[in-house]
């Protein structure tokens, strides 16, 4: 049952990223069947709460649509390289620039709820190094 629920977590983040935004089962179940792999809302609101998991083609099928890992998001884990789409300069951790300071606190001047969509705006962007392998 936990393998399930984390497979349901795992494919809730990969929404959260996905082309369209997708709040309900049945949501999911249409954009799934534009995939060509019909499947009901029922299945989906399965799938969404772990309480089952989709079949291994359904699996890439989704990964394959959501642009994540197949592997990351069966698994949890990837050995996979992620496709190339735009240079992205790495930087190695550091002291926080100047600019980064002013950042951090205008952040911290904002309030709570802002502070969170920026909160959720990073967890979002960052979820693309837990779901593919850096080179």
């Amino acid at each position: 049952m936990d393998e399930k629920r984390e497979f349901a977590k795992r494919l809730r983040k990969a929404l959260k990223l996905g082309p369209r935004k997708i709040d309900t089962p049945s949501e999911l179940a249409a954009q799934f069947d534009l995939l060509g792999k019909p499947v009901t809302a029922q299945a989906a609101q399965k799938w969404l709460a772990g309480t089952a998991t989709p079949t291994p083609d359904k699996i890439a099928a989704l990964a394959k649509w959501l642009d994540v890992s197949e592997k990351w998001l069966r698994f949890g884990v990837t050995d996979e390289i992620q496709p190339p789409r735009r240079p992205v300069a790495l930087r190695e951790p550091h002291q926080p620039s100047a600019s980064e300071w002013t950042f951090i606190e205008r952040l911290r001047r904002m309030p709570e709820a802002r502070r969170r969509l920026v909160e959720e705006l990073v967890e979002q962007l960052s979820l693309d190094s837990e779901i593919w392998k850096r080179p």
